[in-house]
This record gives C-alpha cells, sequence and structure tokens, in this order.
C-alpha cells in the first residue's frame, strides 16, 4: 500500500496494548542516508497559548507500528514512553 505524507496525517494512532488513542500525526522522520521513514511524530499540545508550556512530542519508532490501516495506525508501545508530560508550577506564572 502506498501512502503519502497527506494520508498518514489523516489516519488516527492508537496504542494496541493500552487501547488508547495517541492522536494523529503531524510529522515524519526519515533517513536521508537510506531513504526510510524512522519514525512518525506527534507535536505536544500547548497549554494556553504556549504560556503555560507544552506536552512533550510523542516519536513513535517504525519498529513500533504494527499496522497501517484505511483508517488507523495501530502501534504497540509501552504507554510510559509515549505519555511524557510537563508540569508547569503556578508559583513560575506569579514571578
Amino acid at each position: 500500500m502506498k501512502c503519502t505524507l497527506h494520508d498518514i496525517c489523516s489516519k488516527e494512532i492508537i496504542n494496541i496494548r493500552s487501547g488508547t488513542k495517541i492522536g494523529f500525526a503531524d510529522d515524519i522522520e526519515f533517513d536521508t542516508d537510506t531513504l526510510s521513514v524512522k519514525s512518525i511524530i506527534i507535536y505536544g499540545k500547548y497549554h494556553l497559548f504556549g504560556f503555560l508550556g507544552k506536552d512533550d512530542d510523542i516519536v513513535i519508532k517504525c519498529k513500533d507500528i504494527e499496522v497501517i490501516g484505511t483508517d488507523t495506525i495501530l502501534i504497540s508501545a509501552d504507554e510510559s514512553l509515549l505519555s511524557k508530560k510537563i508540569k508547569v508550577k503556578p508559583e513560575i506564572l506569579c514571578k
């Protein structure tokens, strides 16, 4: 099956280990030497337009991708690697 970047970005990514929806792909990282895709990147969400920081980007390695279907991308990855969040303390805003 052939996929373009637009096709990949329109597919929802689901972790089959936990059954959670991770989101939609925002970018693809590829190796220019071997001309192969290395990972799919989901950008972290901004909090209050970036004033309260943003979540870490989620990088999904190609080895973790199980199936690329017509509507979804199923991955099998450890949830702790996918749920890295930046915690902002309210004291930072009061300085």
